[in-house]
């Protein structure tokens, strides 16, 4: 073989070993220090840019009783990897009386990705995280409620910030007032009697700070599984602010946007990637 012929050959073998590493998935984000396994599922567009990409941790929703993977999970990776971006889809572990530890799974998603950015070509300084439903909610505790690490800890992932440098959150759980919020979604994260301390807690749209990162949201305006009031209040809370936000009011599809398909499905998807680039 002359040295053309070995070089292509050796280029063959590099790409075949990158196809090979588009899709793994990481058994437990905690290395067994939590009570159960929290898998992360690493999904890498086939053509990178030469450039560090973005990437978002995607939360499926499932009202925090189950968590929907494939439509608003790996479907979502699936899009985000057509648009060059990075997908990590979580499997947090849902609360059963326990209502810390769904937060907890994404903040510690957020600072595993960010410390591992460099081994999947991502760009630290561009990680994101998107939910949907009690998804949506999760990525909006998470959007409040950060910590930017141990800088002092010998654990890369305990020293990596967990704020999230944007979000985006699709017909999202916002809050947890009665009449309001989804009562299912509330229901399973805090208990039939929830306190006044944890309502607040986990009403995002109460949490918002000066330091919370810029938001995209986008809700269909009829509904009526989770009220688009849930939106409403946390963009209106965000311009008090003058926190960057933009929320898509979609005319139609209600929850779940007509099975995850069709005009207001396509609209949000076109809009949250202009964005995303725009950032």
């Amino acid at each position: 073989m002359n040295l053309k012929s070995i070089l292509s050959a050796f280029l063959l073998l590099l790409f075949a070993a990158f196809l090979g590493a588009k899709e793994e998935t990481i058994g437990d984000i905690w290395d067994g220090a939590a009570d159960l396994p929290v898998p992360l599922h690493v999904r890498i567009p086939e053509k990178p840019c030469a450039e560090p990409m973005p990437a978002l941790v995607i939360c499926p929703g499932g009202g925090y009783a189950m968590r929907c993977v494939e439509p608003e999970g790996f479907g979502i990776a699936q899009w985000l990897n057509r648009n060059g971006i990075a997908g990590f889809v979580l499997e947090y572990r849902l609360p059963k009386g326990n209502k810390e530890v769904p937060l907890s799974d994404a903040q510690r998603a957020i600072a595993w990705v960010r410390a591992h950015a460099e081994d999947y070509g991502v760009d630290p300084q561009k990680i994101g995280i998107i939910g949907f439903s009690a998804g949506g909610h999760l990525a909006s505790s998470a959007a409040v409620h950060f910590g930017f690490g141990d800088p002092e800890s010998e654990d890369p992932i305990d020293a990596a910030s967990y704020r999230p440098d944007f979000a985006v959150l699709i017909y999202p759980v916002i809050t947890m007032q009665s009449g309001l919020t989804h009562e299912g979604t509330r229901r399973e994260l805090l208990g039939d009697s929830p306190s006044e301390t944890d309502i607040d807690f986990f009403s995002s749209e109460k949490q918002i700070t000066p330091q919370t990162p810029p938001v995209f949201l986008a809700h269909a305006q009829d509904d009526t599984v989770v009220p688009p009031e849930n939106s409403q209040m946390f963009a209106d809370r965000m311009k008090e602010l003058g926190r960057p936000c933009v929320y898509l009011k979609l005319e139609s599809g209600g929850h779940g946007l007509n099975g995850y398909q069709g005009e207001s499905w396509d609209k949000w998807q076109s809009e949250a990637i202009d964005w995303i680039k725009r950032l």
